[in-house]
């Protein structure tokens, strides 16, 4: 039995050992291997695609306008004549008078090879001689062509053996905000400087100025002595007259204004024609509002009564330029003379509205020493009182001409027995009353009346 165990137990110990040897030797070990796998994203198909830019581009280069422009702009000086009282020296045995000379300096641009300049007015007001220098150093004597004191903008002459450099107007309409443009002149009387800035706005109306304005803001850096200089694009072409700066200290410090060329040439063009600016009117009152420029009035026999214009229309464009306000409204209207016609887009009860206005002459007259403004009488008004001429008052701010009763809508006929044509007519004989102790004025009343008027 002992024999029978003991062989048995042989036999499972040689049965293991050869199984463990069958899986040592025979089969091969599993080997097992984890991996670290990134998740896959999900994938989505987007319509924007981004597009890439392969500029060639070279930087601005200012060289060529430089070049063109800084032998077409002058220094101008002018010199005046001033007298200077003493109000002790009668006490010492004389008349206290003494006489000297001021100097004041500026720029010019010559716009013309026959020698026509373009400056500021405040540049030679007052002068009693004017000399211009040229870049090559060479001086010459300047005569006053004209002058527009309310657009800042004088006219010079000079005689020359030969043709001088010049610079074309550019349509200043067509200078976009952003665009590079530079500043040439004399500040400090350092001829020949070359300033580089961009436009930084249009239409620009100065706070404080009577005027309604409408200027290109630079900042171009400009200086005293830059006045009547050339603003001038990248390709030489004269798109401004620099006339102010914006300062607390006499000097630059950002900003710089010009009148527009679009302006300055055509003040030119009415000097030269006709010996004084031709200004040319809508017809009309109005007020800014948010939109635009809203019509409060129409004037009669206006052009923009004629064209079907109405109160409450609200005018946005002019020619196709975009009006926010009445300073760019009056840029347009500047750069135009009586008789041209011009499209006027106007928003009228929402729908929107184009139309040709022919624009008419200014027929008021402002005597602002006498606080008057007068108005030619209208054809209707010739009907009505069976006059052929006359002045209308528009607004009276004259205490004597008040008291004597003489108010808003009275027309004028006759100033010391003399026909008044005119409201111009009427301004020069109301100045001239200044020297009388008396005068008469006849006036037709709003009742129709006609009344004599003593003082």
């Amino acid at each position: 039995m002992k024999k029978l165990f003991g062989t048995l137990g042989v036999a499972v110990l040689g049965g293991i050992i050869a199984l463990a040897g069958y899986k040592t030797i025979v089969e091969k070990p599993q080997v097992i291997i984890e991996k670290s796998v990134e998740p896959t994203l999900e994938t989505v198909r987007a319509n924007y695609t981004p597009k890439v830019i392969n500029s060639s581009s070279t930087p601005t280069d200012f060289t060529e306008a430089a070049e063109k422009t800084v032998n077409a702009v002058v220094h101008v000086k002018n010199t005046a004549i001033k007298t200077q009282q003493n109000p002790y020296a009668q006490f010492f045995g004389s008349n206290g008078t003494r006489k000297f000379e001021q100097v004041g300096t500026g720029s010019g641009v010559i716009i013309s090879p026959d020698g026509y300049i373009v400056t500021n007015n405040h540049v030679i007001e007052g002068a009693n001689e004017i000399e211009i220098t040229l870049n090559n150093r060479k001086k010459l004597k300047a005569v006053l062509i004209g002058a527009d004191k309310n657009n800042d903008i004088a006219l010079l002459k000079v005689d020359a053996d030969e043709d001088l450099p010049n610079l074309p107007f550019g349509n200043s309409d067509n200078a976009k905000i952003g665009e590079w443009v530079l500043a040439v002149g004399n500040p400090y009387n350092l001829t020949s400087t070359v300033t580089a800035g961009i436009v930084s706005a249009k239409g620009r109306d100065l706070d404080g100025n009577r005027n309604i304005e409408t200027f290109i803001q630079t900042d171009a850096a400009v200086n005293p002595g830059n006045s009547g200089g050339a603003l001038v694009n990248t390709r030489g072409e004269l798109v401004g007259i620099n006339t102010a700066i914006s300062s607390k200290t006499g000097s630059f410090i950002g900003y710089s204004f010009a009148v527009p060329s679009n302006i300055a040439k055509k003040i030119v063009d009415d000097l030269l024609e006709f010996g004084t600016v031709q200004e040319a009117l809508v017809g009309i009152s109005y007020k800014e509002i948010e939109t635009g420029v809203e019509i409060t009035a129409i004037t009669e026999d206006g052009g923009a009564e004629k064209a079907g214009l109405r109160e409450g229309d609200v005018i946005t464009k002019v020619n196709d330029i975009t009006i926010g306000k009445f300073s760019e409204l009056k840029g347009q209207l500047t750069a135009k003379r009586p008789g041209d016609k011009i499209a006027i887009t106007v928003l009228r009860n929402g729908d929107e509205l184009e139309k040709l206005v022919t624009l008419s002459k200014k027929d008021f007259v402002e005597i602002r020493d006498l606080g008057l403004v007068l108005k030619d009488i209208s054809k209707k008004e010739q009907k009505k009182f069976k006059i052929s001429q006359g002045a209308k008052v528009m607004s009276n701010a004259n205490r004597v001409l008040r008291k004597l009763g003489i108010d808003r809508g009275f027309i004028i006929t006759e100033i010391n027995n003399e026909e008044v044509k005119n409201a111009l007519d009427a301004k020069q004989k109301l100045l001239n009353l200044s020297n009388n102790s008396s005068f008469v004025i006849k006036v037709i009343n709003l009742k129709g009346e006609t009344i004599r008027y003593g003082f």
